[in-house]
């Protein structure tokens, strides 16, 4: 498994809010969670730092060689559960952190299944054979609203209220958590990110820099792609590739 992750501030927000933290497992796997933090600089920082560091460290704790998947998945989805509880307690203890939480996309790649775990409108992408799939669904406004019927996926991209998100760890005492898992066959890249990419980036492009850039640069070209169209919000990429 090869890895390639990056975050940047953009070229508008002073602060990066953005966190992530990619590691490797004794089997020979992968692990990666990556964050969107709000509530301000104090507390977006605060949110999506603690969230990283308490599922990273979950997951290294947690993780056994050879692990089942049923296992994975119960280990992933209690890492978000507890962390929202983590960050729910600093932010009610601290009136400076008051309403601060933060998307989350964590994912652990054993064997050739990729295991996903979010919560928010950060992204879980496959790329393979068979073209891009979206793994995660956002939990935004305009995407109940294509769900209803109401948008189009086309009017949703440019909607006003895009990045109103329904669903974020650490804003209320408990947290739903969706989760998916997919096989992951050689040559496949699994890509985790932040809006501040996706509200950029035309994810169709990533097949085309596959092939003509290559995986070791990916999360680097990514981020500054973003920033040549704008740069609006933090951005953070991270990419495993089964070779």
């Amino acid at each position: 498994m090869r890895v390639s992750a990056k975050t940047d501030p953009g070229r508008v927000r002073a602060f990066n809010e953005d966190c992530y933290s990619v590691g490797h497992l004794a089997d020979g796997g992968v692990w990666a969670v990556i964050c969107d933090g709000m509530g301000g600089a104090a507390g977006g920082n605060v949110a999506s730092q603690t969230a990283v560091q308490f599922i990273s460290d979950t997951i290294r704790g947690a993780y056994q060689e050879h692990m089942a998947s049923r296992s994975i998945k119960h280990m992933l989805v209690a890492a978000l559960d507890n962390a929202n509880t983590k960050v729910y307690d600093l932010a009610m203890g601290d009136p400076e952190l008051s309403g601060m939480g933060t998307t989350v996309v964590a994912a652990v790649v054993a064997g050739d299944r990729v295991y996903i775990a979010h919560a928010g409108d950060s992204r879980a992408y496959l790329f393979g054979a068979g073209g891009m799939m979206q793994l995660t669904k956002d939990h935004s406004v305009v995407q109940a609203m294509v769900d209803t019927g109401q948008l189009t996926q086309a009017e949703a991209n440019v909607h006003p209220r895009k990045n109103l998100i329904t669903r974020v760890l650490g804003v209320e005492e408990t947290l739903e958590v969706d989760y998916c898992e997919e096989e992951f066959r050689p040559g496949s890249v699994l890509l985790l990110c932040t809006d501040g990419l996706t509200n950029c980036v035309d994810m169709e492009q990533v097949p085309l820099m596959l092939r003509t850039t290559g995986f070791a640069n990916l999360a680097q070209d990514l981020v500054d792609l973003a920033n040549r169209n704008g740069g609006t919000d933090n951005i953070t990429v991270a990419a495993v590739a089964n070779i």
